[in-house]
């Protein structure tokens, strides 16, 4: 009886696997960024049974590969770790090897807007940095950017 039941799984396994289901190409959208040809001309050119050829004449698709520009990030960024404020000045911790010169003015930013200006000073230790409030207000948290 166990034969007969596992001969009967490996057909049902072995014949359920076998058929698999082709993607219909009309169910997928168009890349962004690439022309959508119209459901006229798509239906037609199925109809015709002949390929449809792109040329480089196309404006949209010669040139669209060209257009894309990558630059890095190049700004320094870094945390207000603590803040003096009686003495006005703030410890900053930057990421390793990106680290302010002496007497760089940085901006402060809070929740995206500009909240204070700190100048760096010459003491520093591995990626902390200390620096001396000029202006505005600075708390714990804080993102300290160039610019």
């Amino acid at each position: 009886m166990r034969i007969f039941f596992f001969a009967v799984l490996a057909t049902l396994l072995a014949t359920g696997c076998s058929h698999t289901k082709q993607p219909n190409p009309s169910e997928f959208s168009a890349l962004p960024g690439t022309p959508a040809e119209p459901a006229a001309a798509s239906t037609a050119a199925k109809t015709a049974k002949t390929p449809v050829q792109k040329t480089a004449s196309n404006p949209t698709t010669a040139s669209h590969a060209s257009n894309l520009i990558v630059t890095p990030e190049t700004s320094l960024t870094g945390k207000v770790a603590r803040v003096n404020s009686a003495g006005r000045f703030v410890v900053l911790s930057f990421p390793v090897g990106h680290l302010p010169t002496s007497e760089q003015q940085l901006n402060v930013y809070r929740l995206g807007l500009k909240v204070g200006e700190v100048k760096v000073s010459d003491l520093h230790k591995d990626d902390i940095v200390v620096a001396d409030i000029v202006a505005g207000e600075v708390f714990e948290g804080d993102e300290v950017r160039t610019r």
